[in-house]
């Protein structure tokens, strides 16, 4: 088990649930890695055992992350126990909120093969990748989760929204251009998961293992649509929007203004040209066995 190093009490508790489930039936290490490189450490030392990620989509990269950097991810079974803010590859997987029913499921659960981003750094992406206002909110999100949880998203949302403008962004997938340079893009989604902060249901299409990356450009930059386009991403009705284009592919790739990038809630600005390439089927998440395929 893999659990966050600075959790309080009440996630103290949840863990001590999971390990509780887990016990009654199997042989339970607790890890508390304190950042990456404690993180490989415990990793490189697991010696074949299943890893159990207690955590939400931020958790869960890094140690995706840190597998692949130590070039074992493909053979390592790994368990979900939901403990973030968003938890939306968990809800993606439909591995269960609740920690003790997670716990059951990593136990009665089935290793499912599943696809993964990896970028022209070495980064990976469990989960999506936002471009733009998706990743502003993310900023304004992130100093609101202590006091607003799951709610920081809305809000950073809402903030965000209000002070862009847009950017021009050139998307290419498998090598057709989606959208020029020239054309302000208020967004760029690229989704191997259905949902983002929260339950927003960014790629209402989004299938984790069918060898396709979900690309979604909403060039609604002007204020009204801007506005519009929010209230129809909140509940997954944008994608019917004249001013969103959506594609499905392999490779993609952005280059334009410096731009924010949000993967899997992790921060960074000013990245002016980035390719994704999608890897079918190169890790394994235990799941129910009867979720959609």
């Amino acid at each position: 088990m893999i659990a966050n190093a600075k959790a309080g009490s009440a996630v103290d508790e949840a863990v001590e649930t999971v390990r509780a489930v887990l016990e009654a039936r199997a042989t339970v290490e607790i890890a508390r890695p304190d950042g990456p490189e404690q993180l490989l450490d415990v990793l490189r030392a697991r010696a074949g055992r299943e890893v159990v990620v207690l955590g939400g989509d931020g958790s869960l990269h890094l140690v995706v992350q840190s597998l692949t950097d130590l070039d074992d991810l493909s053979g390592t079974v790994i368990g979900l126990v939901p403990m973030g803010t968003g938890n939306d590859f968990a809800r993606t997987m439909q591995v269960p909120l609740d920690p003790a029913e997670a716990a059951a499921l990593v136990l009665d659960g089935s290793p499912r093969r599943l696809d993964l981003m990896v970028d022209d750094n070495g980064g990976v992406v469990v989960n999506a990748v936002h471009v733009g206002v998706g990743a502003e909110a993310g900023k304004e999100a992130k100093d609101l989760k202590p006091k607003l949880g799951k709610l920081a998203y809305a809000a950073g949302a809402a903030k965000a929204g209000a002070a862009v403008d847009g950017w021009r962004i050139e998307v290419v997938v498998d090598g057709a251009v989606i959208n020029d340079a020239e054309t302000v893009v208020l967004m760029v989604g690229i989704a191997n998961g259905v949902s983002v902060g929260g339950g927003t249901r960014l790629a209402p299409d989004a299938r984790p293992d069918d060898g396709l990356a979900d690309v979604i450009v909403s060039r609604a930059a002007g204020p009204v649509a801007r506005v519009t386009y929010a209230a129809q991403v909140a509940v997954g009705r944008h994608t019917d929007r004249d001013d969103v284009i959506t594609a499905r592919g392999r490779e993609i790739r952005i280059v334009g203004e410096p731009m924010p990038v949000n993967t899997d809630g992790e921060l960074e600005d000013d990245v002016e040209q980035r390719t994704w390439t999608l890897r079918p089927a190169a890790w394994q998440l235990i799941a129910a066995p009867d979720i959609p395929a």
